[in-house]
């Protein structure tokens, strides 16, 4: 059944309400595709982008994008044919932490990913295979904690684009390579929870490329009038199944060529401030 613009507002606010109240409890949510059509993906990101106002509002600082969705069994999964982005704030690296803060998490999983770093901005132009590589200043090995404020991680794609395409934080490797010193589709991954192999794969998981995935976070960012800006970083997407982390777990992912990049998640589980 087809809704009026007004009606649509006033869902779209009440999916933004559902969201932080989540946050902000730490108590996640039922899914909000019972107020949005799982198909409207331009509705899911209006939530997304009300978040985001309200989260800079209060000081917070956009730092790069997240590119998630990559994975064609994952978005066969969830009956799309596409990607999806989040939004990266500052708050959100916590690569200098001796700990991932896990009292700042929900129901968090850790994937391995390449990390892009723009020169330039990608907000003009054709956005072309050219265009996209000599953006990159240079990339690292990644983990993307991604965390969900929807129940059980029962999501469609409205819930996770709505939900800041369900990012949580990141932590960076310390080696970092221009594109003329590696070739990202040519990356080969394995990530260890404990000690234990818990996910493999390479840089063709991520749409074939991880500069593909880029290419496409350049044209649908600019398409939303959030166009990819010099110094942020990109997260372009993994490169293998991800592993769950409760607290206590630790994780190592090796990239090739790129190195090696560790997280450990703190034991204590209770709440810490985010500020």
């Amino acid at each position: 059944m087809s809704i009026d613009s007004s009606e649509k507002t006033s869902l779209i606010a009440a999916a933004v309400q559902r969201l932080t109240a989540a946050a902000d409890s730490r108590i996640p949510c039922a899914p909000i595709r019972d107020l949005l059509d799982v198909t409207d993906i331009d509705a899911a990101y209006a939530v997304q982008r009300l978040l985001t106002d309200l989260r800079v509002a209060a000081g917070g600082r956009i730092t790069g994008r997240k590119i998630g969705l990559t994975s064609p069994a994952v978005q066969r999964q969830l009956g799309v044919d596409q990607p999806d982005f989040g939004v990266l704030f500052a708050d959100m690296d916590v690569t200098g932490l001796p700990e991932v803060p896990s009292g700042r998490l929900l129901q968090p999983k850790a994937e391995a990913e390449i990390a892009f770093e723009l020169g330039a901005d990608l907000s003009d132009g054709d956005l072309d295979p050219a265009q996209i590589r000599a953006a990159v200043a240079r990339a690292t090995a990644a983990l993307e904690i991604v965390d969900s404020r929807i129940a059980d991680w029962n999501i469609t794609i409205t819930d996770t684009v709505a939900d800041n395409g369900s990012s949580g934080l990141y932590v960076l490797g310390e080696n970092w390579l221009t594109l003329d010193e590696f070739e990202p589709r040519d990356v080969r991954m394995r990530l260890f929870a404990d000690g234990e192999l818990a996910s493999s794969g390479d840089g063709a998981a991520c749409l074939g490329d991880p500069l593909v995935a880029l290419a496409w976070l350049a044209r649908t960012a600019r398409d939303y009038g959030q166009p990819l800006r010099a110094g942020q970083v990109i997260l372009s997407g993994a490169l293998g199944p991800m592993v769950p982390t409760p607290p206590g777990t630790e994780i190592r992912a090796e990239l090739s060529t790129l190195g090696t990049v560790t997280a450990t998640f703190a034991k204590d589980n209770a709440a810490k401030d985010n500020s």
